[in-house]
């Protein structure tokens, strides 16, 4: 990306949230930028499902870093909740952050586990996101 939003407001609106939507997360820890999670909640209206739950939903926001497993079957896992036609948003550190996950690593992982990558952005000073979005067979 060329031109990157603030990461403010716009960074909620770049996940396409809406009120009323079901939102499941997963990897929450200290690091995850609480502003950010605010304010999908605040957009949604509600909290967010944790890890546990097993309520159907539309999106699934994966908190990842360099060295929490293996990828490809969290990817699988976060999967099992996911309404059809929902979305899979990997948030990973930025290049020089701490725990930092290869773009080249995420292009890997996403087909393996049944997934396509359709678009990076920043929403964050410390955090990318990219939308991975179920393969369709037609």
């Amino acid at each position: 990306m060329s031109e990157a939003k603030a990461p403010d407001e716009s960074a909620v609106d770049q996940l396409n949230f809406r009120g009323g939507d079901y939102v499941q997360e997963f990897g929450y820890d200290d690091d995850v930028d609480a502003q950010l999670r605010d304010q999908i909640e605040a957009t949604i209206g509600s909290e967010l499902f944790d890890d546990e739950a097993q309520e159907v939903v539309d999106a699934v926001i994966l908190w990842w870093r360099d060295g929490d497993g293996d990828l490809v079957d969290e990817l699988v896992d976060v999967q099992t909740t996911l309404d059809e036609g929902g979305v899979v948003w990997l948030l990973t550190p930025k290049a020089g952050r701490e725990g930092h996950v290869s773009p080249a690593d995420v292009q890997d992982a996403a087909p393996t586990a049944g997934l396509h990558v359709t678009t990076t952005a920043r929403v964050s000073a410390d955090w990318s996101v990219t939308r991975l979005a179920p393969k369709r067979n037609f």
